[in-house]
């Protein structure tokens, strides 16, 4: 019979992101920060490749991202309502890590693989700072997936691109819990 942890499975029963907006300072601090990144870095990664790093946002470069957002938002010629809500992370952010996928040339090892082991990152490293008591929430939204803001904001390589922003501090207030899925529904079972 398995060894159960009975702490892992209680947090893992009751983990919930924090809103970002609700997420207040203090933020971790470099060694804090360095201990996270460890634990979203033993995530599964098939063949070895690493394929995502990181980037630490702290807060003085937040405004600039959100000059970023504002420039790349009127040369796509989005309206006020969706730059707004693109700057919001970046005008409302104290500390963020920017997952970064990384696709790695692999005859074994898909592209597709590779994407998910860097959303995995994004998550894993979402539950660590909720584990080591911190809020926490990742944000994506449409600057993220703009070639040009990866490139202006970030100077992203032509071969890589944003997984996520996991936006780290302390929280405010606990949210109350979501509606989740009815597993039974999503699920079906094979017994030959």
């Amino acid at each position: 019979m398995p060894a159960p942890n009975p702490g892992a499975t209680a947090f893992l029963q009751t983990r919930r992101s924090r809103p970002a907006k609700t997420l207040q300072m203090p933020v971790p601090d470099a060694t804090q920060i360095a201990a996270l990144l460890e634990m979203a870095a033993r995530t599964p990664d098939h063949g070895k490749l690493e394929p995502w790093r990181f980037v630490v946002i702290e807060q003085p470069a937040m405004a600039r991202l959100a000059g970023v957002v504002s420039d790349r938002g009127a040369a796509l010629g989005l309206d006020a309502e969706q730059i707004t809500k693109g700057r919001n992370q970046f005008d409302q952010g104290l500390l963020a890590v920017a997952v970064i996928e990384v696709q790695k040339p692999s005859e074994k090892i898909p592209a597709l693989e590779q994407t998910y082991s860097a959303g995995a990152v994004c998550l894993a490293l979402l539950n660590a700072a909720l584990a080591a008591g911190w809020g926490a929430n990742w944000l994506s939204g449409w600057p993220s997936h703009d070639r040009g803001f990866m490139t202006d904001a970030l100077g992203l390589a032509a071969h890589e691109r944003i997984a996520g922003f996991i936006h780290i501090a302390t929280e405010t207030t606990a949210p109350p819990e979501r509606p989740r899925p009815d597993t039974k529904a999503i699920t079906s079972w094979m017994d030959a």
